[in-house]
Parts: C-alpha cells; structure tokens; sequence
C-alpha cells in the first residue's frame, strides 16, 4: 500500500516537475519564450537593424549620376506639373513616377538623401502591421521585437543581397519606380484588410475607391510592379469568390476587381501616351513578344534571373527568420484549459453553429498563392526587361524588387506557418520535447544571423565606393560652379560611375550623349569635356 501511494504520489506530482524545480525556478518550454526567444530576438534585431541603418546613413552622401541629372533640372525649370507633362508627352508615359520625382527634385538633388530612410520607416511599419495580422489571424499573440527584426532582415535581405544594391535603395529613379511600388502595395494591403468588412459603409466605400485610384497610380508609376501586383490580386479574387467559402461576402473580390481595373486603366494611359510611343520607335524592329523565338529567348532570360537569385544562400534567412517568429508567437499565447471553456446553459446558449468551412483545395489554394504570383510574374518581369532593353535587359536587377519582395514575404510566412504548427507539439512532447524546441530555435536563429551577417562585405564595399564618389564629387561640383559663376560655357567633368549606373561620357557619339546634356542644363552651361 505504501508503495502504491508513493507511486500515486509521484504521479500526482510529476506534471509540475516539468514546469517548476524545487528551487520555484521555470523550466521547459515556457522557459524558452522567456530566456532564448527575447535573446535571439534582440540580437537579429540590432544586427538587420545595423544593416538597414548604415544604409539610410549612406543616403547623406548620395550625390547626382545620370537620370538624377535630368530629373533634377527639370524639376527645377519646369516645377512639378511640367516635369510630369515632359514625361507623359516626351519620355515615356510614368506621369505618377514624374510627379513623384518632382516633388523630389524640386529643391535641388537634397530630397535623395531622406528617400533611403523613408521608404525604410514605411516598410518596416507596413511589414510589422502585416505580420501582426497574420498571427492574430492564426489566433496567436505577436510578438513584437521579434516581428520588428524580421521586418528588418527581411529589408536587409532586400537591399543588399542583390547585384544592384546601391539602385535598389540609393538612386532615387530606381527606387521610386521599383521600390517605392511595394511599399505602397503593402500599404494598399493593410488598407483592404482595415475596410473590406468595416461595419461602416462609407469606409467600406472609401476603401474601393483606394483601391481603385491606387490601382491607378501604380500602374503609371512602375509596369514591373503592376504585372506582379496584378497577378496577385487577380487569383486572389478567384479566391475570395462566396462559392468557394474563403469570403463570405462580394467585397474581397470586389476589392481586387477594382484594383485590377486601376492597374489596367493606368497601364493604358502609359501605353498610349505619346512619350511610350517616342520610346517605342527607338527600338529596332524585332520579332512578336509571343513568337517562339521570343518567348524560348525570355525564358532563357527567366532562368538567368533565377541562377543568379538562387545563387545567394543569404535569402535563406528569410524562412529561417518566419520559423523563429512562428515558435516565438505559437509559446507566448497562452493555451486555454478545457475546464475554462463556457457551457450552454439557460443564461449563456450554446453559441450559433460556425459557417461551412472552406474546402480542403480551397485551403491550399490560398496557401500555394504565392508560387505561382512569384513564377509567372518574375516571367512577366523578364518579358518586359527583354521587350524594353533587348537581350541584355534580364541584368537591370533594380526591377527585379518587383517579385523578390513577395518571394522573401512567401518563404517568412511559410516559415513563420511551419513554427506555428511545429511550436505546440513539440512542447507537448515528454520528455525531449522541450530540448528539441530550443534546438529548433536555436538553428533558425544562428541560420538567420549567419545569412545576415553574410550580407557585410558587400555592404562595406558600397559604404566605401559611396562616400569615395561624395568626396570627389563635391570637390568637382565647387569647381564646376565656380567656372560657370565666371562665365565659362565648356566645363571639363571627370566621369565618376557608381552602380553600374551612365556617367556624362558613356558613349562616344556627344550628340547621343543624354547624360552630358542633362548635367550641362543643370550647371547652366553649354556642353562639358572630359577632364
């Protein structure tokens, strides 16, 4: 008998002992959000955070190389609504990206500077608030530092692990045509999510024209961004039909509709304007987009783009980071005891049976959007980049920020999905449960921090090349004003490239030399040399 009771004992017992030591001292996996997860989270949070930061500083010694030249005195000479009017009539039909580069370049070449920083404060904002919806949606709690370094890796990600960092954050021309679309996508995102199903039908209504206007501007601000973003809204709204129970109601499909429609009318504003039809003849002739030979040659070029971003094992920090933050939210929320859940009774009925749930094909549908939104439009990316530049187009990686930002948001989602599915049963596993989450987390944040801190080198190359190019680049510029302050029409310019970016000089034919003459209306003078 006694022994019986000590066993029954033990058993009363041991559950606690996996919770608390004889000390009162919390061990297992509640310990883990409390010790390691902050740890791990603090860490990625100061070193993406780093990263990120060196790069806004570095927007302080941004200085004019090619199209900043010609946005810049346009801008000044003919105000916002004239540089937009040049760009629908003589350039190339983007009248939201010349608005954009008016307001600008409207005080001189001083509001590049600040552009890093910004779009760098939205998009960590927007990447947070998204975050903090999908794992409210997934019925956890969020947690917030380790949202805010994934948003940063995420970014670091971004910027600096493709071939073109300094025209994916630095050069304003790019980064307003193809970085600034995705964070106003993602804005436009949060936008739907907040007034879709609001009670109040003038939000509901204010949220469609949104849609509808930025839909609009997008598609004259950046092609790239409209074929992806199209694409994504347009299987997101086969999704969201009531037949297939994903929506209860017309409006999520209603939203994309809109959406899609505003890409499309401004992408027909651009295509017909007279500035893309000017482009358009500067091409040489060559065969149909749909041909065979087109389209062997574009896939060819897809599969250039795809080598080279396969080629860097950095973006593995991307799902890493989203199965670090899946086990992080799946421990903090608390899980409710059975002996606390309420019971029908005559004051507290039994609450109204739920709706049918979506299918099973429906479920992963919706989970298996991302491929083919991230396949075929990288394909449509490339289209465009061979139909605009030719063969050698697939290499302008500025435009490739188009596909890559949803590909690194689908493999951290996936991710984060992963931890949140994995998080609870291995907790629930004795004894060896607890020890095996830990390793889990502790893998996916040493893969994080060593994928980022890959990123270094090449981040202190840019530091160099960039503020190297600043110093030598004021000294020129005072000596160039201080010759056309004395009247001097021929100045001598020394090229100073950067980015893989044309300098004055980039071909030997001056009169094609779109560059020089830009940078000759900006100084007031007639023409340059080379010094």
């Amino acid at each position: 008998m006694s022994t019986m009771a000590a066993e029954g004992e033990e058993e009363r017992v041991s559950p606690s002992s996996h919770t608390r030591t004889g000390t009162g001292t919390e061990t297992g996996p509640r310990r883990l959000p409390r010790t390691l997860l902050p740890a791990a989270a603090a860490t990625l949070l100061a070193a993406a955070g780093a990263l990120v930061a060196v790069g806004c500083f570095l927007g302080l010694y941004i200085r004019p190389t090619s199209d900043d030249w010609c946005a810049a005195w346009k801008a000044r000479d003919l105000g916002v609504l004239g540089i937009t009017a040049d760009f629908y009539t003589t350039q190339n039909g983007r009248i939201a990206n010349a608005f954009l580069s008016g307001l600008l370049y409207r005080d001189g070449p001083a509001g590049t500077k600040i552009l890093p920083t910004l779009i760098t404060v939205l998009l960590t904002a927007a990447l947070v608030l998204l975050g903090r919806r999908l794992l409210r949606a997934l019925g956890h709690a969020p947690p917030l530092l380790l949202l805010t370094a994934c948003a940063l890796v995420l970014q670091a990600l971004l910027y600096f692990a493709g071939t073109r960092s300094y025209q994916v954050l630095l050069w304003a021309p790019a980064t307003i045509s193809h970085t600034l679309p995705s964070v106003i996508g993602l804005w436009a995102l949060l936008l739907a999510l907040a007034t879709v199903s609001h009670p109040r039908r003038a939000v509901r209504t204010a949220g469609l024209a949104g849609a509808l206007l930025i839909g609009f501007a997008l598609g004259t601000l950046s092609e790239p961004f409209a074929l992806v973003s199209g694409l994504a809204a347009a299987l997101t709204a086969v999704l969201c039909l009531p037949r297939l129970r994903l929506a209860t109601t017309w409006r999520p499909f209603t939203w994309c509709l809109l959406w899609c429609t505003g890409l499309v009318c401004g992408l027909a504003v651009l295509y017909t304007s007279p500035g893309a039809r000017w482009r358009r003849a500067q091409q040489p002739e060559k065969e149909p987009l749909l041909s065979a030979a087109e389209l062997h040659a574009t896939y060819e070029d897809w599969l250039h783009m795809w080598d080279t971003v396969t080629g860097q094992w950095a973006y593995l920090a991307a799902p890493a980071a989203g199965l670090l933050l899946g086990l992080a939210a799946t421990l903090r929320t608390p899980r409710p005891s059975p002996s606390t859940s309420p019971s029908p009774s005559p004051t507290h009925p039994a609450p109204a049976p739920p709706l049918a749930p979506p299918s099973r094909w429906t479920r992963a549908a919706l989970l298996l959007l991302p491929l083919p939104v991230i396949v075929l439009g990288s394909f449509a990316v490339a289209a465009g980049l061979r139909s605009g530049y030719g063969p050698t187009g697939w290499t302008y990686a500025r435009t490739w920020t188009s596909y890559l930002l949803p590909m690194e948001l689908a493999l951290c989602g996936y991710g984060a999905l992963l931890g949140a599915w994995a998080g609870p049963r291995l907790a629930a596993r004795r004894p060896a449960g607890p020890g095996t989450l830990a390793a889990c987390a502790t893998a996916a944040f040493c893969l994080t921090l060593a994928s980022t801190a890959s990123l270094v080198p090449g981040l202190q190359q840019l530091t160099t090349t960039t503020v190297a190019r600043s110093i030598a680049w004021d000294a020129q510029n005072a000596r160039i004003r201080a010759e056309a302050a004395q009247g001097a029409t021929d100045v001598g310019y020394r090229p100073l490239p950067i980015g893989s970016l044309a300098e004055p000089f980039f071909t030997a034919d001056y009169s094609r030399d779109w560059v020089a003459a830009c940078m000759s209306r900006w100084y007031g003078v007639d023409r340059i040399h080379r010094r």
